[in-house]
């Protein structure tokens, strides 16, 4: 996710060096980058056309974190890529040592909705246990899961990394109604799925990668088909033949 990553970006950006990028999966269609301000290198812009022109359907935008910050660009970000055709997620990243339901709140307010045209559920992004004990942060989830759900009325996806969910959540396998959202680099044909979960839906297989119109390095990510077609999961009639 560009917030965990966010210390190896400003590296990336500082030195003009980037990792060699993991092959896309073989089976991949449908695919997009996870931007936050740390794409947007001495405040450029991103430029959405020729984001989708390169052949991305969608984009992960970071649009709050905890209960103090909402990403700057987040609001240009929304409707350029509106504008091009580029289908939106939204995410919040978590700081559960803060109470759930007012970050869920404030992140409903200010993505202003999930259910328009190019529109994907909103993400709970889970990197940072807070301190917490994996019960309690269990029950921060599910609290903050019901929350924004009840907001926004779309299913939410969580994001997460393998060893993440194994040691701060126990493994937990409560949540596999929820969409997954896994980020696992290590080149495998698949990613790890934690928890018990029977299948996941995004895939961020790279931390690294370059796409047309990002001026930084960005996280890349892929739909399974997990949740049908790709169309009608993004309210989008279509999303062409490039």
């Amino acid at each position: 996710m560009a917030g965990r990553h966010r210390l190896a970006l400003a590296a990336f950006a500082a030195t003009g060096i980037l990792a060699t990028v993991a092959a896309a999966p073989a089976t991949a269609e449908v695919s997009g980058p996870d931007v936050s301000s740390w794409q947007h290198i001495d405040g450029r812009g991103i430029d959405w056309h020729a984001v989708r022109a390169s052949g991305n359907h969608f984009a992960m935008v970071k649009a709050t974190e905890g209960l103090s910050y909402v990403n700057p660009y987040f609001v240009p970000d929304s409707l350029l890529m509106r504008a091009a055709g580029v289908a939106r997620g939204t995410y919040h990243y978590a700081r559960p040592a803060l109470a759930p339901e007012p970050q869920a709140a404030m992140y409903a307010a200010v993505v202003l909705g999930q259910n328009g045209m190019l529109d994907l559920p909103p993400v709970l992004d889970m990197e940072d246990s807070g301190g917490l004990s994996p019960a309690a942060l269990i029950d921060w989830t599910h609290r903050y899961l019901n929350t924004v759900q009840a907001l926004t009325g779309r299913t939410p996806i969580i994001y997460t990394y393998p060893n993440f969910w194994r040691t701060a959540m126990a493994d937990s396998p409560e949540f596999h109604r929820y969409p997954l959202w896994i980020a696992d680099y290590r080149g495998n044909e698949g990613p790890e799925v934690p928890g018990g979960w029977p299948a996941w839906t995004f895939w961020q297989y790279t931390d690294s990668g370059r796409i047309p119109g990002i001026a930084a390095g960005t996280d890349i990510n892929v739909y399974s088909g997990a949740q049908g077609d790709f169309a009608r999961y993004a309210n989008m009639p279509s999303f062409g033949s490039s």
